[in-house]
């Protein structure tokens, strides 16, 4: 089997980027691991160029935040068509050392599930929607019944990939979308997977910081967690954009559209599935206008 493609995609808070990496890249098991720096301010392009390890086969830095369904987009594209396909965000600090055999040995258990997510301990508790207890030969997970799985770090079968596609560019949405459509309009499953922990610190002082040396930072009034919050524009974005995603599933309903989504990072996709340019590239605008 073709090793799992990782995209990890991050932006700025170089101290958590170097935190988390060290974790990922702790485990033993193999996996392709995809760089993309979403035009850090902060010295993270620096430190991820740097790393040393032969699972990581690709670095990209764009020159302009476009938003993180853009990033996610563009590593998915990469992916080959049988290969299983892993996000883990900047701010995942993963624990469980063989967690992408875990994810694996998961799916041949349960080949009715397209994607599961790994959530910190804190999620849980605040979750408050119905979850469906599933197991199977000393493997469990969380199947959903409502609501969606945090985005922070999921694994998808490359069996729903075909189906899916990609996140959608037309409204942005994400993981709330993304579940959506798995739910509701192909035959897969989606959930929770407790068997992977992880924890999303959101913050370590620059004394923790493992990348010292690149820090761009030094002696600046604000350090890279300021930076990163002072251009963070998801609940903004969600704010002013959100009428998309309810004209998405509106049009998903009325079998206007397909769960397939295209992507810009895939001309064949475009082509493949009803793709509003228009709706993309102003959502990808917002981002490079407030994000940057």
């Amino acid at each position: 089997m073709i090793p799992p493609l990782v995209s990890f995609i991050t932006w700025n808070r170089l101290g958590l980027t170097a935190r988390n990496l060290k974790a990922l890249l702790a485990t033993t098991d193999e996996f392709e691991l995809h760089l993309v720096d979403n035009n850090s301010q902060d010295g993270t392009w620096e430190y991820l160029q740097d790393l040393k390890d032969s699972r990581i086969k690709s670095r990209t830095r764009f020159e302009a935040n476009r938003g993180p369904v853009y990033a996610g987009n563009y590593n998915l594209a990469k992916r080959a068509k049988d290969q299983y396909f892993i996000t883990v965000d900047s701010d995942v600090n993963i624990h469980t050392p063989d967690w992408i055999s875990r994810f694996l040995e998961a799916f041949r258990q349960f080949p009715e599930v397209g994607l599961l997510g790994a959530v910190s301990r804190e999620y849980y508790d605040r979750y408050r929607q119905p979850l469906i207890e599933k197991e199977k030969n000393g493997t469990g997970y969380l199947q959903l019944h409502r609501g969606f799985v945090e985005g922070c770090c999921q694994c998808l079968r490359p069996e729903l990939l075909d189906q899916i596609g990609y996140w959608s560019e037309e409204c942005c949405l994400g993981d709330a979308e993304i579940c959506f459509r798995i739910c509701n309009y192909t035959p897969f499953k989606a959930g929770f997977f407790p068997a992977v922990e992880i924890d999303q610190v959101q913050s370590i002082s620059c004394d923790e910081c493992g990348a010292k040396g690149y820090c761009l930072l030094k002696d600046k009034p604000r350090n890279c967690f300021d930076l990163r919050n002072e251009k963070y524009r998801n609940p903004q974005f969600k704010a002013l954009h959100g009428w998309k995603y309810r004209k998405y599933v509106e049009e998903l309903a009325a079998g206007k559209r397909s769960a397939y989504c295209g992507s810009v990072h895939d001309g064949r996709s475009m082509e493949q599935s009803c793709y509003n340019r228009h709706l993309a590239e102003e959502n990808f605008r917002y981002y490079i206008e407030n994000a940057n």
